[in-house]
């Protein structure tokens, strides 16, 4: 359709997700929290597409804590895309690594590379890395509050 900008999609890492249930005494993290909770805004009125992934449901089963599992599982569950491992994901991922990420964060990138616009992360080391190598990747990675300000106050 002519004239229809296409809606954003982000790939949200689990440390998004996970980090309402952070230590909110340090700005940063209290910045990241609220930043995510209007990303969250923006997801459920339809305004952004979340990509989610067999990676995060993986992660997100191993976490100890019963209550944040379960509230990150409802926030899974708005995903409007769903990402599984194919072995064209295992193999961007492995090339992900040498780029010194760690595997499982690999994983998280390449699902992102497959579907999204932008990957969303409250590490540090995955962005630096990435900034580091930023022509190796396919998607742009930066932390909550960088793409609330970047994006979704864009036309505000």
């Amino acid at each position: 359709m002519r004239g229809v900008k296409a809606k954003i999609r982000v790939y949200l890492d689990t440390s998004v997700y996970n980090r309402p249930f952070d230590n909110q005494n340090q700005t940063q993290v209290r910045l990241e929290t609220e930043a995510f909770l209007s990303i969250l805004e923006k997801i459920i009125s339809k305004a952004i597409i979340v990509v989610s992934s067999s990676v995060l449901l993986y992660e997100n089963s191993h976490n100890p804590f019963y209550d944040r599992k379960e509230r990150v599982e409802s926030y899974l569950s708005a995903a409007s895309k769903f990402i599984r491992i194919t072995e064209a994901v295992k193999r961007r991922a492995k090339e992900i690594e040498s780029a010194g990420i760690d595997p499982i964060d690999a994983l998280h990138l390449a699902c992102a590379e497959s579907n999204a616009d932008f990957f969303i992360t409250c590490d540090a080391g995955i962005i630096r890395k990435v900034r580091r190598k930023s022509g190796m990747f396919k998607v742009e990675v930066c932390n909550p509050l960088e793409f609330v300000l970047k994006e979704v106050f864009k036309s505000a």
